[in-house]
């Protein structure tokens, strides 16, 4: 179990929750700002523009994440009121993967800039070499077209037969089953 982590390596521990509840807080905004420049003004109004992760998590994921090492994070949005409800939608859901693997990018060139200018700080390269993979899985797994991930959202609008899984409970058993399976959870 993830907590165990707190114990034989407490350091790793506290890396990666820093990093997955930095980039999941980000993660959430990048949609929100994404869902206003569609003419959603849903985030603004139920005060999801912050960085606050209680917010975007709320209490019962960052629970999970100390102890299992799973957790999830929304973004309130009404796609009724974007401009292109189709592209809206897209767009908004596209965000967050992006600017996870933004993040993965820029953690990647500060390890090449830390390289090149001979900045031999170990911590450092540690930390965000451990923050570009995580970035990296946030926007592969996100994109998978199971509903709820974004890439459900993405693809049921380029792939209209898909919708018709919309609400159905097969794809959270799916993630259930992968999340149970010692070799991908």
């Amino acid at each position: 179990m993830f907590l165990t982590h707190l114990v034989t390596n407490p350091v790793f521990f506290l890396r990666v929750i820093v990093i997955l509840i930095v980039s999941i807080s980000l993660h959430e905004l990048a949609h929100g700002i994404a869902a206003l420049s569609q003419g959603d003004d849903t985030p603004q109004k139920t005060g999801h523009m912050t960085l606050n992760p209680v917010v975007h998590m709320g209490v019962p994921s960052l629970i999970f994440l100390c102890v299992a090492g799973i957790t999830w994070g929304a973004m309130s949005v009404n796609p009724t009121k974007f401009r292109s409800p189709k592209w809206g939608n897209i767009i908004v859901s596209a965000a967050g993967p992006l600017l996870n693997f933004t993040l993965g990018i820029l953690c990647l060139l500060w390890i090449q800039l830390s390289v090149y200018l001979n900045w031999n700080e170990v911590t450092s390269f540690e930390f965000f070499t451990l923050a570009a993979i995580v970035n990296f899985n946030l926007f592969l797994f996100n994109l998978l077209p199971i509903p709820p991930l974004d890439g459900f959202h993405v693809f049921s609008e380029l792939f209209t037969p898909l919708k018709s899984f919309q609400g159905s409970p097969y794809g959270l058993l799916i993630l259930m089953l992968v999340f149970m399976n010692p070799r991908f959870g």
